[in-house]
C-alpha cells in the first residue's frame, strides 16, 4: 500500500481488510493463494496513456496540476502501486483466459485517460491489460463492463477509437465526473435508485451488450460505492443488492461462457471494515465459477 495523510478521503486500508474478510470467509487462505506480479513496465503502461505523462509518474514529475486531479500524492510508493495494480489486472486476465474467471484485490482505475490521471486513479489498469492482450494477439473482441457509481470516462477516452473494445457503463449520472466521456453504451441513473430498479436495468442491458459485443473476455469494474452508505455515491444499493449485481456479472457472463476478470473499483464507506468486507463479494460471487 502507499501511505497517505490522515484523514484522506481515500480509504487506502479497505484493502488490508478485504484480505481480511477473504481469509476469514475462506476465500484466500492465512498464507499465500494469490499470485503477486512484478510491476508493469513502461511501454506497457505507455500503450494507453501519453508517454511523457508516464515518464513523470515513474521519476515523481508530476505537475502540481496533474496532482490536484489524482488526488494522491507524486510519490514513488504511489507510482509503484499504479505500476502494481496494472500489472495485477493484466495477470488476472491472462488467468481468466486459461481457467475462466480471476479477480483482482485492486484495480479499477477508471478515470485516468490518455493524456494523465485523475479522481484517485494514477494509471488505467483495465486498459493497461486489456491493450496488452490485444496486442499479443490472444483475444479479438474486450468487453468492459464498468459498474462503479461514477462513469468509467477515462477507459471510454483510451478506446474512443478502438472498436475490439466496447465499452459499457451503468453509473449515477450527477456523480463524478462532472464532464462524462461517451462510452459504447451509457447508461446515466437517477439519484436514489435502490436494488430493484437497478438489478432490473443490469438484467435488461446485460445480455444485449453482450450480444452487441460477443467479447472473447469481459473486465468487470466491481465498484462498491453504488452502496447507499458510500460517501461518495448517489445510488442506494444494499449489501444484498451488490451482492446480487456481481452475482449476475459473473452467472450471465460465465454461462455464455466467455472468461471474466473482476477489478476491485471504488468504495468510500466511512466504516472501513465494511467496506473490506463489502468488497469481498464480487470475490465470492466469482468463487461460484471457479
Amino acid at each position: 500500500m502507499a501511505p497517505l495523510k490522515p484523514g484522506h478521503r481515500f480509504p487506502m486500508s479497505k484493502y488490508g481488510y478485504l484480505r481480511e474478510t477473504l481469509i476469514a470467509e475462506g476465500l484466500l487462505p492465512e498464507v499465500g493463494g494469490y499470485l503477486a506480479p512484478a510491476p508493469a513496465r513502461f511501454a506497457e503502461i505507455a500503450a494507453v496513456h501519453a508517454p511523457d505523462y508516464v515518464d513523470r509518474v515513474f521519476t515523481q514529475t508530476r505537475s502540481a496540476a496533474e496532482t490536484r486531479a489524482i488526488g494522491l500524492p507524486d510519490t514513488e510508493r504511489v507510482a509503484r502501486r499504479a505500476r502494481l495494480s496494472a500489472a495485477g489486472t493484466t495477470l488476472a486476465a491472462r488467468l481468466a483466459l486459461e481457467y475462466g474467471v480471476a479477480c483482482n484485490a485492486a484495480g479499477g482505475s477508471h478515470h485516468a485517460g490518455p493524456l494523465g490521471g485523475a479522481g484517485f486513479c494514477v494509471f488505467n489498469d483495465v486498459a493497461v491489460a486489456a491493450r496488452a492482450l490485444l496486442d499479443a494477439g490472444q483475444v479479438a473482441r474486450i468487453l468492459i463492463v464498468d459498474l462503479d457509481v461514477h462513469q468509467g470516462d477515462g477507459t471510454a477516452r483510451i478506446f474512443a477509437e478502438t472498436p475490439a473494445v466496447f465499452t459499457f457503463s451503468v453509473h449515477a449520472e450527477r456523480n463524478y465526473p462532472e464532464e462524462k466521456a461517451v462510452s459504447d453504451w451509457d447508461i446515466g441513473l437517477a439519484d436514489g435508485i435502490e436494488d430493484g430498479e437497478y438489478l432490473a436495468v443490469l438484467r435488461e442491458a446485460l445480455p444485449k451488450v453482450l450480444a452487441l459485443n460477443r467479447p472473447d473476455i469481459v473486465f468487470y469494474n466491481g465498484g462498491v460505492d453504488p452502496h447507499a452508505a458510500d460517501r461518495l455515491g448517489r445510488l442506494c444499493l444494499s449489501d444484498e443488492g451488490i451482492s446480487a449485481r456481481d452475482a449476475l456479472v459473473f452467472s450471465t457472463t460465465r454461462a455464455a461462457g466467455i472468461p471474466v476478470v473482476g477489478v476491485l473499483g471504488g468504495g468510500y464507506d466511512a466504516d472501513i471494515v465494511a467496506l473490506g468486507a463489502r468488497h469481498a463479494r464480487m470475490f465470492a460471487a466469482a468463487a461460484e465459477w471457479m
